[in-house]
């Protein structure tokens, strides 16, 4: 009766956490239809802002005028590794992946004898980096309280590492982030945002279109690189939390499933315990019977 009771126990407490695993599975697909939709309008606004900006660098490239933040320092000896992770887990390997895609990055830099600093966007990702590289991270980013992603929460990001490029910090940061694709699918991204990474024109926008620009492009420049920059970040915290919600839906609806089938198993086991104890006892009463 004892092991009856322990396989009830165990069933009930499967049977609640099922019911958990299902709601957050059904939180995260509400929260990943408004993500994805997000992260899809702002896709067109990053590409095109990123096609203007090769338009404008094409001819700055090389010239001893070109803005720093185009040029770069003319050195990559010092890198700062933007590392874009979730504030919670129980979203399958979203988080770690992020983690580690940074952390073989990190170790790279450190074999070639380069200086690396991070800055964690995510208390996971530093809670995964802190023991190995724990010396590195120069600083959190906290973004627990933001319901929604916004471009006041990128803002602040961009002003930090551009703050830390005008003191002449670092001559290369790289964001990691993972690009969404659909539930099961999450890209790990790594990002080059200083210097700018200018995309190389396509064909069909390398044709004979001639623009004009007033004022001139180094003045447009100055002006542009800066907030092209956080609509990068921004873009990478879209990507990052619609990927998120779609391994967290997706670890969720595996999670109820393994529940379901542990349910099964232990119904079954419950069901052939309990056959065996009344077979025991009527075994043991009809013995009784025949000994009077």
């Amino acid at each position: 009766m004892a092991n009856l009771k322990e396989l009830k126990n165990r069933i009930s407490s499967v049977t609640s956490t099922q019911k958990i695993t299902k709601a957050m599975k059904m939180v995260a697909a509400a929260k990943l239809r408004h993500a994805e939709e997000a992260a899809n309008a702002a896709r067109p606004y990053a590409e095109r802002m990123d096609n203007m900006m090769a338009s404008l660098a094409s001819g700055m490239v090389g010239r001893d005028d070109a803005p720093k933040l185009l040029a770069g320092t003319g050195s990559d000896q010092r890198h700062l590794i933007v590392v874009a992770t979730g504030e919670r887990g129980l979203c399958g390997g979203f988080n770690n992946s992020i983690s580690k895609a940074a952390g073989q990055r990190i170790d790279k830099l450190i074999a070639q004898g380069k200086d690396v600093k991070v800055l964690c966007v995510g208390k996971k990702g530093r809670d995964a980096l802190k023991r190995k590289y724990g010396h590195l991270i120069i600083g959190l980013v906290d973004l627990s309280g933001s319901k929604r992603i916004s471009f006041d929460d990128a803002q602040p990001i961009a002003q930090r590492v551009l703050a830390m490029f005008d003191a002449d910090e670092f001559d290369v940061c790289t964001i990691f982030y993972a690009k969404f694709v659909s539930v099961l699918t999450q890209e790990v991204t790594a990002q080059q945002i200083i210097p700018a990474s200018i995309p190389e024109a396509t064909d069909d926008e390398a044709s004979d279109v001639v623009y004009e620009y007033e004022p001139d492009e180094e003045e447009i420049l100055a002006e542009l690189l800066p907030r092209n920059l956080s609509v990068q970040v921004f873009r990478a915290l879209l990507e990052n939390s619609a990927s998120e919600q779609g391994a967290r839906m997706s670890a969720m609806e595996n999670a109820t499933r393994n529940a379901g089938e542990m349910i099964d198993k232990l119904t079954l086991q419950y069901n052939r315990e309990r056959q065996a104890a009344i077979t025991s006892e009527l075994i043991e009463i009809i013995s009784g019977a025949e000994a009077l």
